[in-house]
């Protein structure tokens, strides 16, 4: 009896995965979801409507964008992680969603490394560390020279310690050992005519936030957060010039909620990664201040997130930052 209930339960899970992958053959035959948790107009949402208009016509079927904001981006973050693993919702994720709200909350209503499953890596937004152009210092080091010869002497303009361009101040000030001391700002425009005027001194600013600034002459760029020198900007070295391995970036990743078919997944990713190596994407991406080198492979996604999750994580506790 033992063995004829084994047998059946072993069928009744092979009938399962065969209907399970026909059905993934069969994807997709109706309209896909993409959640955005960031506002209309922003910049997630302009990239996630650029990339998935030429996704929809691959797949041949619509691809509607639906905006689900606030929270700082928990309300679309929850949304996708609660929506069905079919295979017709997937999540526009920002590195702010899954990596560095489970260390600023003190509790979320989802998981990032467990309500999700790896879809493809978008492109990375790096940031851009600027100085006003009466600061007696052209590089990082300078910087850090001056901070210690003169403290107190250097501010930053950031929109805030727990936000992006706080977080990556407070990390150079500790692997500096410096104190240049941050001047949060609500509006980041009143910050960046502060820093140009002088009233503050350095600042933190996305690529397409600063790129008139540098090209008029009224900041001066010294370093960049990423990895490796950015195309069209091959002139400002890397944080990581001076302390190795630094890479921080505002990337944006596409996941679903765990538990949608692998098939499913690898289809997205393979459309994904012809979409995002076409040249015209490449280059409206470089034009928001995004690089991609296409969407990699599912796996590799994964593990780009667990190592930013990681990454982020030391961060966040070597500078002091306790989750509210």
């Amino acid at each position: 009896m033992k063995a004829v209930t084994r047998l059946l339960f072993s069928l009744l899970i092979f009938s399962a995965v065969l209907n399970q992958s026909a059905w993934a053959q069969n994807w997709p035959t109706r309209s896909i979801r993409f959640i955005v948790s960031q506002a209309a107009g922003g910049t997630p949402d302009i990239l996630c409507r650029l990339v998935t208009d030429r996704l929809g016509r691959a797949l041949g079927q619509q691809i509607f964008v639906e905006n689900r904001i606030g929270g700082g981006n928990v309300i679309g973050a929850e949304a996708a992680a609660r929506a069905a693993p079919d295979g017709y919702t997937f999540f526009w994720a920002t590195a702010a969603a899954l990596v560095t709200n489970p260390y600023t909350f003190k509790s979320l209503p989802y998981d990032a490394m467990k309500d999700f499953v790896p879809v493809g890596k978008v492109a990375d937004g790096p940031f851009l560390l600027l100085a006003n152009q009466d600061v007696a210092a052209k590089t990082l080091p300078e910087v850090i020279a001056l901070a210690k010869a003169d403290p107190g002497k250097l501010t930053f303009a950031t929109d805030g310690p727990r936000n992006f361009s706080g977080m990556i101040a407070a990390w150079i000030n500790k692997l500096a050992g410096t104190q240049i001391e941050q001047v949060p700002y609500a509006r980041m425009p009143q910050g960046i005519q502060d820093t140009i005027a002088g009233r503050v001194q350095l600042t933190i600013l996305a690529i397409p936030s600063a790129a008139s600034f540098i090209q008029s002459g009224s900041l001066r760029p010294l370093a960049i957060s990423m990895k490796q020198r950015a195309p069209g900007y091959e002139n400002i070295p890397p944080v990581a010039d001076t302390f190795p391995g630094f890479d921080f970036s505002g990337w944006m990743a596409v996941v679903a909620p765990s538990g949608t078919p692998a098939d499913i997944l690898q289809r997205m990713n393979r459309e994904m990664d012809v979409v995002l190596k076409q040249p015209e994407i490449v280059q409206r991406l470089r034009e928001i201040g995004f690089y991609t080198a296409g969407a990699g492979t599912t796996d590799e996604t994964g593990d780009f997130i667990r190592a930013q999750f990681e990454a982020w994580g030391h961060v966040v506790k070597e500078i002091g930052i306790q989750p509210e």
